[in-house]
C-alpha cells in the first residue's frame, strides 16, 4: 500500500509539472503572439482582397485553402528553420528581423506612394490583368498568390515570436512556437472569414428578418462593410510602417547601435510628460515616420532590383505581393 501511495504521489507530481508546463507554454505563446499584433492586422487586412470577385459559395473554401497553406508554411517550413537558427545561429535573429522590418516598411510606403501618385489599380488576374478567364484557374492562382504572400508575413511573425520566447529548453520553445503558429493562423483567418461573410449575413437579415430593427441591422451591415474593408486597408498600411520602424529600431539596439532607440525614447518621454499612453503614441508615431522614410528609400531598390529577380525565380512580381 505504501508503494502504491508513493507511486500515486509521483504521478501527481508529474501531472503538476505537466500542468505547469502547459501554463508556461500558454503564457509564453500569448506574450510572443502579442508582439506580432501589427503584422497580424496587416495580414487580416490584406487577405480579403484575394477572395473578392468569387461566388459567395467559394469564399469560405478559398479561405480554408489559404489558411491550410499558412499553417503548412509555419509548421512545416518556418518553425523548423526558426528553431535551427535559434539553436545554432541565434545571432541571425536580429538581422532577419531588420530584413523583415524593411520589407514591411517597403510595402507600407509603396501603398501610400501609389495612392498619392494616383496609379491605376492593377487587380483581377494574378499578373495584374483584368481578364478573369477560367474561374478555376483564377482561384488556383489567387490561392497560390495568397500563400506566397502569407509565407513572407508568416516568416516575420515566427521570427518576432521566437525573439519574444524565453523558454528554458528546446522542447518548450518548440511547443510555444507551435502554439503561436496555430493560434495566429486561427485568429487571422477566422477574422478574415467573418469579415468576408458579414455582408452576406447582413443581406440575409435584411431579407428574412421578422422585425424592422433586424432588417435595419442587416441593411446597416451591408452599407458598413465596404467602409470597414477600406478602414482595414488603411490600418494595415499604418501598422506595417509602425511595426516595421519599431522592429528596425529595436533590432538595431539589440545589435549594439543604441542611438535610434534612445533618441526615440527620450523624445517620447519629453513629449509625453509622464503620461504613459501619450508616450506610447509618440513612440508609435516616430516609429511610423521612420518606417515610412525607410520604405521610401527601399522603393526604387525593391521595384528596380528585387522585383525582376523575384519574377525570374518565382514567376511573380514581389512588389505586387500585396
Amino acid at each position: 500500500m505504501s508503494g502504491l501511495l508513493a507511486l500515486l504521489d509521483d504521478v501527481a507530481a508529474i501531472a503538476k509539472v505537466a500542468a505547469a508546463s502547459v501554463d508556461d507554454i500558454g503564457a509564453a505563446a500569448m506574450k510572443a503572439g502579442s508582439k506580432t499584433a501589427g503584422v497580424l492586422i496587416d495580414d487580416a487586412a490584406v487577405t480579403p482582397k484575394y477572395i473578392q470577385g468569387f461566388e459567395p459559395a467559394r469564399e469560405l473554401p478559398i479561405i480554408w485553402r489559404i489558411s491550410r497553406g499558412s499553417l503548412i508554411n509555419k509548421l512545416v517550413f518556418l518553425m523548423p528553420a526558426a528553431l535551427l537558427m535559434a539553436a545554432f545561429a541565434p545571432w541571425l535573429v536580429w538581422p532577419l528581423l531588420i530584413l523583415g522590418g524593411c520589407y514591411l516598411c517597403f510595402e507600407g510606403a509603396e501603398k501610400i506612394v501609389h495612392v498619392l501618385m494616383r496609379h491605376d489599380a492593377h487587380s483581377g488576374g494574378p499578373d495584374g490583368s483584368h481578364d478573369v478567364g477560367d474561374p478555376t484557374h483564377l482561384e488556383e492562382a489567387k490561392v497560390k498568390g495568397a500563400i506566397k504572400t502569407d509565407f513572407i508575413l508568416s516568416a516575420e511573425i515566427m521570427v518576432i515570436s521566437l525573439s519574444a520566447i524565453d523558454a528554458p529548453n528546446f522542447w518548450m520553445q518548440a511547443a510555444t512556437l507551435a502554439v503561436v503558429a496555430v493560434l495566429i493562423t486561427f485568429v487571422v483567418y477566422g477574422a478574415v472569414a467573418i469579415i468576408v461573410k458579414m455582408d452576406d449575413v447582413g443581406l440575409w437579415l435584411s431579407r428574412v428578418g421578422r422585425l424592422g430593427i433586424t432588417r435595419g441591422i442587416g441593411r446597416f451591415i451591408v452599407k458598413f462593410m465596404p467602409g470597414l474593408l477600406k478602414a482595414l486597408a488603411i490600418i494595415g498600411t499604418a501598422a506595417m510602417l509602425w511595426v516595421g520602424g519599431s522592429i528596425i529600431v529595436h533590432s538595431s539596439h539589440e545589435m549594439g547601435w543604441h542611438w535610434p532607440e534612445e533618441t526615440v525614447h527620450h523624445a517620447a518621454v519629453a513629449l509625453g510628460q509622464g503620461n504613459a499612453a501619450l508616450e506610447w503614441a509618440v513612440t508609435a508615431g516616430i516609429d511610423f515616420i521612420i518606417g515610412f522614410l525607410v520604405g521610401l528609400v527601399l522603393i526604387p531598390i525593391g521595384t528596380k532590383l528585387v522585383a525582376p529577380i523575384w519574377a525570374r525565380l518565382f514567376g511573380g512580381d514581389a512588389t505586387k505581393a500585396h
